[in-house]
């Protein structure tokens, strides 16, 4: 088995538990910063200390707890920052010019290619990035939960679709990288979520989306497990 030519690193940072990830590609030394926000210092530091220049910014979506970091990130490298199309149009002003995208694009961070999939439910132009073997998910989908739909711009239905898009489309061994840190363990494959993520279990859209406005944002089904967090305000 081949060696992956990029490496994925994890940062838990915020108050909100948040996952801001860096995306390394070996080959150019260049990385990409997925949802930069809260204590963006230590993403910078860390690829710094590797010697890789942060050259892309990478959003799921647009809520604050995700894009706080932005200018921080802007103020020491030279990034091109990359969102949906509806996205940017849900989120209405943002720093600098982005490059706008549509779902099945690519972005190529040297020798990585990475496919952005435009996955709606939590917000309209929510995003999902897979390379390799790795779909970093943002809010869309967490470690044995889903993005809330009762917010600005949310949408239980279009959730339903995207889980079922996701489940259908991509290879159970997909490693699941969540925009927060809200269950036990950091990621999961897809087949543990397929088995076991109580919101990846609707065979119908009804089903779902009463399950999904009827499970309050701060009370998990899973709740039982210790550290379980369930969606906060974001």
């Amino acid at each position: 088995m081949n060696e992956k030519n990029y490496t994925i690193d994890a940062l838990e940072l915020g108050p909100m538990e948040n996952f801001v990830y860096l995306i390394q590609d070996h080959a150019s030394k260049r990385a990409a910063i997925v949802d930069p926000a809260w204590d963006v210092a230590k993403a910078i530091a860390l690829a710094n200390q590797r010697g890789y220049t942060i050259s892309d910014i990478l959003l799921t979506h647009s809520h604050h707890d995700h894009i706080n970091g932005i200018d921080d990130v802007l103020q020491q490298f030279d990034a091109e920052l990359h969102l949906l199309k509806p996205e940017a149009e849900f989120w209405g002003e943002h720093s600098g010019k982005p490059s706008l995208h549509y779902g099945g694009d690519k972005i190529i961070l040297g020798d990585t290619e990475i496919d952005i999939l435009h996955t709606p439910g939590h917000t309209p132009g929510s995003a999902c990035y897979h390379l390799g073997d790795d779909l970093i998910t943002g809010d869309t989908m967490f470690v044995f939960g889903c993005g809330r739909c009762d917010m600005t711009g949310g949408d239980p239905a279009q959730m339903f679709k995207t889980l079922n898009k996701i489940r259908t489309q991509l290879p159970a061994t997909t490693n699941i990288l969540p925009g927060h840190n809200y269950a036990v363990s950091k990621s999961s494959t897809l087949a543990e979520q397929i088995s076991g993520n109580p919101f990846m279990q609707h065979h119908n859209v009804e089903d779902f989306v009463r399950y999904r406005m009827n499970t309050p944002a701060r009370k998990t089904p899973y709740e039982a497990e210790p550290h379980a967090h369930c969606e906060h305000d974001h």
